[in-house]
């Protein structure tokens, strides 16, 4: 029972990066290369009314004075050194957005920043707008580091494709909380002591430091900090689609987190969309508590297949013997042991099982991964070593090698989520969902009474409290066809919230890819790149729902 509940106040420390497991998709998978663009800039100045072919207006839900954000113009041009690229045709800009939507002339602006890589053929059909997911991910990185790869030839061809930081991230105006030490310390920190500490003393640890993390949030953000939500950003959108598609219907391609952006985008401004791609949907009719039991029901799911997969090879470090549960009991042991003895890393960083849940669930998002999580178990077997431990979970959250965070997907994560989500203080709903987390997450000791009584700590303290009271379904009334697109075995945003997307929606049709992994786009399948493809560049969608 000690060693359980040692274990059990490991977790409790690192809980809020690893229960909120909600899709960072493709961030660290690049090198990071110098961006150069053309000379030639160009000017965007161009006002449309809405009457040429494809066009459309500014919408009139647009509160006074934000038609101002929406006439502005953009200069493309080179991209600022701190940015990194595959492509040196990538050209970047700036724009201003309102702080508030609402009342678009009360603050100073805000500015939102974007890259494009021009069309590689000779007649482009215009910005195709595209968000990695997070939230917190940021799009200028994608799309320099991984818009040529990531997108087909044939869409390269046919689109400039623009990526954008969200409001809140990257080289946007941005949330900032703290320095690189104060980010190890919020996620990888542990008190002294803590193995003899009372349940008490744990959780007023862990709300004390996420008080103080939000107040340094707050201090040195400031008024933005209230207004990085989604609704916003996806008010941001809009006008992005305006100044630079030249008033044209939006074309959308959203990953994961993405695909909320695009789904509400469709729901706000119907008469907007042009052809939208929304692959690794999320739903926005469920709640936080719910978006984390279906995302750890699914990653147990992805673990036990793991599992599976590695006792068929001879370098598995599990007892094959002993067969996918065996496998489960041994890592709870390792757990159990290095929750024990608490070793330390090389740079001084305590070696807990929370580190090594976060590598294994950051293992599950893609299936070529699941190589990295077996090294790390081998590495730990034989040598002790938890350096690939660490490499898996400091890649996930947005670390380097050498202590730096490379972006501010954290602080943005936290920020944004804590917005869009009301904000759950029933002690009973509480309990319910801490019970039902024991029956759904691998590795999951019993909980106590208190501890079932432990809810969101993180927005619980977070010093701007959410306006959301009820999540509506998205519908999209008079919206042009849509697809949305998802994976059997997806872990982080699993098949059901896609199919619950694509049936809100008035116009979507739904393309399911039978296979393992987060997000379809990007695993090769000719059926789905093809499919995705020919709705994109010419419009066409088969009829009904489409397998792959």
């Amino acid at each position: 029972m000690r060693e359980a509940a040692k274990r059990r106040r490991a977790r409790l420390i690192g809980a809020g990066a690893i229960t909120l497991t909600a899709s960072l998709v493709l961030s660290g998978c690049t090198l990071i290369q110098e961006l150069q663009t053309p000379d030639e800039q160009q000017t965007n100045e161009e006002e449309t009314d809405g009457d040429s072919d494809g066009a459309v207006g500014i919408p009139e839900s647009v509160a006074p004075g934000g038609e101002d954000f929406y006439e502005q113009g953009i200069e493309w041009g080179e991209c600022p050194e701190e940015y990194a690229a595959a492509d040196d045709t990538a050209e970047c800009a700036y724009v201003d957005a309102p702080l508030n939507w609402a009342d678009p002339g009360s603050d100073e602006p805000i500015e939102l920043a974007l890259v494009k890589l021009p069309a590689t053929g000779g007649n482009s059909q215009g910005a195709l707008f595209t968000n990695p997911g997070g939230p917190g991910a940021g799009g200028v990185d994608f799309v320099a580091q991984s818009g040529d790869y990531m997108f087909s030839s044939e869409l390269r061809e046919n689109f400039d494709i623009v990526g954008w930081d969200p409001r809140g991230v990257g080289y946007s105006s941005s949330v900032y909380c703290v320095d690189d030490a104060g980010m190890d310390d919020y996620l990888y920190g542990v008190p002294d002591g803590y193995a003899d500490m009372t349940e008490d003393e744990l959780l007023a640890y862990q709300q004390a430091k996420a008080a103080a993390f939000g107040d340094s949030c707050y201090e040195n953000t400031g008024p933005l900090l209230e207004y990085v939500d989604t609704k916003s950003t996806v008010q941001d959108l809009d006008m992005l689609r305006y100044v630079v598609g030249e008033g044209s219907a939006l074309n959308y391609f959203g990953f994961s987190y993405g695909t909320d952006i695009g789904a509400q985008y469709i729901d706000m401004f119907p008469e907007q969309v042009g052809r939208v791609v929304l692959d690794g949907a999320t739903d926005p009719t469920v709640p936080m508590f719910d978006v984390i039991l279906d995302q750890q029901e699914k990653f147990s799911d992805s673990i036990r297949a793991y599992l599976e997969d590695c006792l068929t090879a001879a370098e598995c470090p599990f007892d094959q013997a002993g067969g996918v549960d065996g496998a489960i009991d041994e890592i709870s042991d390792i757990m159990n042991d290095v929750d024990e003895a608490t070793p330390r890393a090389s740079d001084g960083r305590v070696f807990t099982s929370s580190i090594i849940y976060q590598a294994i669930v950051a293992g599950m998002y893609d299936e070529t991964s699941w190589q990295y999580v077996t090294q790390a178990f081998v590495q730990w077997e034989h040598n002790k070593d938890s350096s690939i431990f660490f490499a898996l979970t400091d890649s996930y959250n947005g670390r380097d090698p050498s202590g730096t965070y490379y972006s501010n997907q954290e602080e943005a994560f936290t920020a944004i989520n804590c917005l869009d989500y009301p904000l759950v203080t029933d002690k009973a709903t509480i309990k319910e969902f801490n019970q039902k987390l024991q029956d759904v997450t691998l590795f999951q000791d019993p909980m106590s009474e208190a501890q079932l009584e432990v809810g969101d700590v993180t927005c619980e303290n977070w010093p701007v409290q959410s306006r959301v009271t009820e999540q509506q379904p998205v519908v999209g009334a008079g919206a042009a066809p849509v697809l949305v697109v998802a994976t059997t075995n997806d872990p982080a945003t699993p098949l059901k919230w896609a199919e619950a997307v694509a049936e809100q929606l008035e116009s979507a049709s739904l393309l399911v890819y039978e296979g393992e992994g987060h997000i379809a786009y990007d695993e090769g399948s000719e059926c789905v790149i093809g499919t995705v493809d020919d709705y994109l560049i010419t419009g066409n969608l088969p009829e009904g729902d489409i397998n792959c």
